[in-house]
């Protein structure tokens, strides 16, 4: 509790700091011809990347989901009312959308659904992970092939070759037997549907709901079998 208690404060200000830093990203990017809505696209990325990633990668030595719960929902106020107030973090917001604001939601919704319903975090964070650095990396990869945010077929590629080797690491360090191969099936599933947007729907949104969705199929089917 007191390890929780301590990691929790560490790991918000490490995300606000990564978020606030990327505004240096932003004008170093300004300053050398790099369009707007891309520099702001990049950003994004960077914070899907380096504050949502590798503070995921902390989530299962928490004692409970209770600590990233509080977490996620103060990273999401914080990202909603800077929408609301309007252009408060333009360095990786958009007036157009919010993407951000999803991510947090759903990042909060997978990681505490999952864990409170398998019992296992290190399956938990898999989704997660699969929306941050899988994303992550397709959204940079297309951007550096096309100069455009467009969903291409082969930053879907790129993005299975990112999370299937994450959910079989974090698979085998859960103990669970089988669930190797479903962490591979999820991160197909993530990988193919990330192409797809349904108005507010967004990819973070069907990247984390599939991946659990799977996720949850492979566990039942498991604990039936073994």
């Amino acid at each position: 509790m007191i390890f929780d208690i301590i990691l929790t404060p560490i790991l918000i200000i490490y995300m606000i700091l990564i978020s606030y830093s990327t505004k240096k990203t932003y004008e170093w990017m300004r300053d050398r011809g790099i369009a707007e809505k891309d520099a702001i696209y990049f950003n994004r990325k960077f914070v899907h990347i380096f504050a949502g990633g590798i503070v995921t990668l902390f989530i299962p030595f928490f004692s409970s989901p209770i600590f990233p719960l509080i977490a996620g929902i103060l990273i999401t106020l914080i990202t909603f009312l800077s929408h609301i107030k309007g252009g408060k973090l333009y360095w990786f917001q958009t007036s157009e959308d919010r993407n951000d604001v999803n991510f947090c939601i759903m990042w909060t919704i997978s990681i505490v659904g999952l864990w409170y319903i398998l019992g296992n975090p290190w399956i938990a964070i898999i989704p997660a992970l699969y929306m941050a650095f899988g994303d992550g990396v397709t959204g940079l990869i297309r951007n550096k092939f096309f100069k455009k945010r467009f969903k291409h077929p082969i930053g879907n590629c790129f993005m299975f070759a990112v999370c299937a080797p994450i959910g079989i690491i974090l698979a085998f360090i859960s103990t669970i037997q089988g669930m190797t191969l479903w962490a591979v099936i999820a991160a197909a599933f993530a990988s193919y549907i990330e192409r797809y947007e349904f108005g507010s729907i967004d990819d973070n949104v069907l990247i984390t709901s599939s991946a659990s969705i799977v996720l949850l199929i492979g566990f039942y089917i498991l604990y039936f079998i073994y």
